[in-house]
């Protein structure tokens, strides 16, 4: 997706570059008065000034692969932060981020209960601000995207009930390395506090979407613990960006393992059981076999919602193909979830509407649009 934004600001930038030229070859001192005006603009306006929420805080962020412009940071480090930066001692403690409670009470989840299934069918939306290229979540108004997605999650209930997810890709991997070597880019604060208090303006749950580069799963989940340690908070691990040493993200498929995977369940059930918090939902997202080895052994976590969302791309059959491959020898303690793209999966056909996504056997618990 990143690589046709690339390419289409390109082409649009064709047209206009030419008679630009033209102009500056016949007034070649047009080009520094420009600037100038330019210079005085900047200063003079708010660019460079410090993002307040509900703007564009951390939106190069999502830059992902498309762009070159790679800036890791760890959480916390920076002494000129706000109040909307981690690392503080309230922070430490699992102090409530100024978004408020949740509206299903302390201790619960968003709509109530402390675990997810049964109960629950989660339908959510994932991307990020200011890219359409990255999901759903990109797309217009954040608050409009989650009462279409209320709309939308209201056609899965069969028998349950529809709790809306936002998936906030909050960690981004990325083609350059930056300062630390590890491929991936955090999201500023603020955007993940304007997120989650979006999903508690809807009564929502935030899963934290992690593409790791080369980084560990586990490192940056703890990065995100000022928000873990909330009720409404879960994570969602993609480790097709989970690379190696000497790999780069995008030129080859990441992978991990069971072993991996159960460390950072293990992680999530000890906040659950020191913050008295609802059961965690950990949302690993698999393209195909290889790029998870072992899910077995990821174990039984009671405190922790493991699903499987199975992220195949293409036509129906293709998309039911892969979901039987990779269903087929789930383990009893993992959920089961299915990804559908507004984009992909409809250059060669129609989307899947809810009524097949519910024929599926066994039936997704999570129900992921991009």
């Amino acid at each position: 997706m990143s690589r046709r934004l690339r390419t289409a600001l390109s082409r649009a930038a064709r047209p206009v570059a030419r008679p630009v030229a033209g102009a500056l070859r016949r007034h070649p001192l047009v080009l520094p008065g420009v600037l100038f005006l330019l210079v005085l603009a900047l200063g003079l306006s708010d660019v460079g000034r410090p993002g307040v929420p509900g703007g564009a805080a951390g939106s190069d962020a999502y830059a992902g692969l498309a762009g070159a412009r790679t800036q890791p940071t760890e959480r916390g480090s920076d002494p000129g932060a706000g109040a909307g930066s981690a690392g503080s001692e309230d922070d430490a403690e699992g102090g409530a981020t100024s978004s408020g409670v949740p509206g299903g009470g302390p201790g619960q989840l968003p709509r109530g209960g402390t675990t997810l299934f049964p109960r629950y069918r989660l339908v959510g939306y994932s991307g990020g601000p200011q890219s359409v290229a990255f999901g759903r979540l990109g797309v217009g108004d954040l608050d409009a995207r989650i009462d279409e997605l209320e709309r939308r999650g209201a056609a899965y209930a069969a028998g349950r009930e529809p709790l809306p997810v936002l998936e906030l890709i909050a960690v981004v991997a990325q083609a350059k390395p930056g300062p630390d070597g590890r491929y991936r880019l955090r999201a500023d604060d603020a955007v993940i506090d304007r997120y989650l208090a979006a999903a508690r303006r809807h009564r929502a749950l935030l899963l934290l979407g992690i593409q790791p580069g080369r980084a560990d799963f586990l490192a940056e989940v703890k990065a995100l613990r000022r928000w873990l340690v909330q009720p409404d908070v879960g994570v969602a691990l993609d480790p097709e960006w989970a690379v190696g040493a000497r790999e780069v993200p995008g030129r080859v498929f990441g992978r991990t393992t069971g072993e991996e995977l159960s460390g950072v369940a293990a992680y999530l059930q000890s906040l659950v059981r020191e913050h008295g918090l609802p059961q965690k939902a950990m949302v690993v997202h698999q393209l195909a076999p290889r790029i998870v080895s072992d899910f077995r052994s990821v174990g039984r976590h009671p405190d922790v919602a493991v699903i499987l969302s199975v992220d195949g791309i293409g036509t129906r059959a293709d998309k039911v193909a892969t979901w039987r491959r990779l269903v087929a020898k789930l383990p009893p303690a993992v959920h089961p979830g299915f990804k559908l793209f507004f984009e992909e999966d409809t250059e060669s056909g129609a989307l899947m509407t809810p009524q097949q996504v519910l024929a599926l056997r066994p039936q997704p618990e999570y129900v992921l649009y991009e």
